[in-house]
C-alpha cells in the first residue's frame, strides 16, 4: 500500500483564495541499482555482480542515446526522452538554443506499468 498524508497548500493562481487540502504520497525509502542487482540476482542464476554491471551498462546506454536525441523504450516498462523548458521567442528568426532554461527526462510509462498505477491501493497516514 502508498501511504498518503494530507498536506495544506495556497491556491498558487488565486493567493487570496482558501489553503486546500492535497494528498501527497509518503515515501517508504529508495531503491538503488544495487538493491536492484540485489533483488534481480535472487530471482534468477545470475550472480549480484553480474546483475549489477548489466543496470549500469544500461544506464550508461541510455543516457548516450537521450543524448543523440533518440526516444528510448524499455518494453513493458515505458520510454524515455529528453524535454526542454525555454522562453518564447516572438519570431522564428529570433529563437536560437539559448533560449533553453531547463532540460529534464520525460518518462512515459507502457501499458503494463500503466495498469499497475490504476491498481494502486492507498492508506491515510
Amino acid at each position: 500500500m502508498v501511504k498518503i498524508i494530507p498536506i495544506q497548500r495556497p491556491n498558487p493562481q488565486d493567493r487570496t483564495a482558501e489553503n486546500k487540502f492535497y494528498a501527497q504520497v509518503v515515501s517508504k525509502g529508495n531503491t538503488d541499482l544495487e538493491r536492484l542487482a540485489y533483488l534481480v540476482s535472487n530471482q534468477s542464476t545470475v550472480r549480484e555482480a553480474d546483475c549489477y554491471a548489466v543496470l549500469l551498462s544500461l544506464l550508461h546506454n541510455i543516457m548516450d542515446e537521450l543524448k543523440q536525441g533518440r526516444i528510448v523504450k524499455l518494453d513493458k516498462l515505458g520510454s524515455f526522452q529528453i524535454g526542454v523548458r525555454s522562453e518564447g521567442a516572438a519570431s522564428l528568426e529570433e529563437l536560437t538554443v539559448n533560449a533553453v532554461k531547463k532540460v529534464h527526462v520525460n518518462f512515459r510509462p507502457d501499458a503494463r506499468m500503466r495498469e499497475m498505477l490504476e491498481n494502486v491501493k492507498f492508506t491515510l497516514q
